[in-house]
């Protein structure tokens, strides 16, 4: 009798990232690189397609969802599954996007905007690599932008990562033979649909005829379904308003020495320094914004993730959350790091169930969130900090000068900001909703300064004058429009 095959259904937690498509949101997250591209160019400045293309063809078996699509069975059969594409050519996947003369930051934040705002083709596998020359000195923007369904940001990391190379001259191996595993009939959709079904009920089950252990777990989840359903709500600003699809990006770049030199001496985490600095952004983007910020809380959803026993060969996603308060209305850097450490050291302990878990195991569940998300008042913002290597990496043989993290804005949250620590770094990107937040840059502006104030103390007693942890960015090109508070 022939072994029955067990297929890649996506879980819970893919499916409630999955779902953004219908409402309308951007479902793309991904990275922005910033490389010397001296290795990676010809005479006339243009990228070698060619060659790159040929260094990462051997690689691709290392990210298995990098050569699936992601299939949508009928009614019937079962929640959607990975399969094999039956043609896979990468030459669909990495492409040049060059900027016009003279490239510089803010040309390269836009086209990085138009890109992530291009549909996938469900057709293919649903990632992109764009190089994205035309930066001065040479350098070259890398651009990779993968469906959330995919990976959370651990697992995205994980999967650039396999991309990459330690050492600039690291040899090139011959690509392993690839053959694509057949579409499963609809006799084997129906029957691996009625198997996952038949476990559900047995789980269910098992938790009817062992309550104590049920009602055990629960509690253990209730602290953190609590923080976000029934903690009171956060005022209302101009922070929370309907997204579109249009987004405006701006980084902040960091040194993550000092950062962690702030957090060590104020007994506080890297990620406390990070929302305390965020913090200063609200509070000064809400205050340009004519809002009163005396006393004002606001709420940020700090992902978390699951990924914890091999986080460098994580895929799919396992996202948690913590809810932290962020005193906006304290004016001083300092005194937000001790009241946002004391928070998160309190909110530390509870145990943190994945974002598919409880009701939103069930699609009913889910959908019922997504309807009422554009509406929400639990959650201000989300704030995500990913590890990444201490290492310096390299695409091709190029190297990777910095890293930035890429996620969207959904529901009616206008501002998501992504960190990321890579190879002494800890660099910020802060994605916007382009209608509802064109002064962004106000925002990216005021996390500066408050990690500036938070580290002059210390490091500028050190050096004997002004020190700071972030390094000057330049202004976009488009102008910044203050925007009016909402009637």
């Amino acid at each position: 009798m022939a072994e029955t095959r067990l297929l890649e259904r996506v879980t819970a937690s893919d499916l409630f990232l999955l779902l953004w498509d219908d409402y309308g949101w951007s479902t793309d997250i991904g990275g922005l690189a910033i490389l010397d591209g001296t290795n990676l160019l010809d005479e006339d400045g243009n990228v070698r397609l060619d060659a790159v293309r040929r260094h990462l063809e051997p690689r691709m078996h290392l990210v298995p969802r990098f050569r699936q699509l992601l299939c949508r069975p009928r009614l019937g059969l079962g929640w959607p599954l990975w399969i094999d594409a039956p043609y896979f050519d990468l030459a669909e996947h990495i492409h040049v996007h060059a900027l016009a003369p003279p490239g510089d930051q803010g040309q390269l934040l836009r086209i990085c905007q138009q890109l992530a705002r291009r549909p996938f083709d469900p057709a293919r596998p649903l990632w992109e690599l764009w190089l994205l020359p035309g930066l001065p000195d040479q350098r070259v923007g890398a651009f990779l932008k993968l469906h959330h369904v995919l990976a959370d940001g651990p697992a995205a990391m994980a999967a650039f990562g396999a991309l990459l190379d330690r050492t600039a001259d690291a040899p090139v191996d011959g690509a392993p033979p690839w053959t694509p595993t057949p579409t499963p009939s609809t006799g084997e959709l129906f029957r691996d649909n009625l198997r996952r079904r038949r476990h559900e009920l047995g789980i269910g089950w098992s938790g009817l005829v062992h309550p104590s252990r049920t009602l055990r777990l629960a509690r253990r989840a209730l602290p953190a379904w609590r923080e976000v359903l029934t903690e009171k709500p956060a005022p209302r600003t101009s922070l929370n308003h309907p997204v579109g699809r249009e987004r405006r990006l701006t980084i902040v770049r960091g040194r993550l020495d000092a950062i962690k030199l702030v957090a060590h001496v104020h007994h506080a985490t890297v990620n406390d320094v990070v929302l305390t600095a965020v913090a200063g952004g609200l509070r000064q983007l809400l205050a340009s914004r004519g809002e009163d910020v005396h006393g004002l809380v606001q709420r940020a959803m700090v992902t978390i993730s699951h990924h914890e026993a091999r986080p460098g060969e994580a895929q799919g996603n396992t996202p948690g959350w913590m809810m932290v308060p962020l005193p906006i209305g304290e004016p001083d850097s300092l005194c937000r790091l001790t009241l946002i450490a004391a928070e998160t050291s309190a909110r530390r302990g509870r145990a943190r169930p994945e974002a598919g878990s409880g009701i939103f195991r069930f699609v009913a569940g889910q959908r019922i969130w997504y309807q009422l998300f554009p509406r929400q008042r639990s959650v201000n913002l989300v704030v995500s900090n990913v590890p990444g290597p201490p290492m310096r990496l390299y695409l091709a043989g190029a190297p990777l000068l910095e890293v930035f993290p890429v996620l969207p804005p959904m529901g009616n949250l206008t501002l998501v900001v992504a960190a990321l620590s890579y190879a002494g770094q800890l660099n910020f990107t802060v994605a916007a909703d382009q209608d509802s937040c064109p002064d962004v840059e106000v925002f990216a502006r005021g996390v500066r300064d408050a990690l500036d104030d938070l580290a002059q103390p210390i490091l500028g007693s050190e050096t004997g004058g002004r020190a700071g942890v972030t390094e000057s960015v330049p202004m976009p090109d488009a102008p910044v429009t203050p925007r009016r508070s909402p009637r």
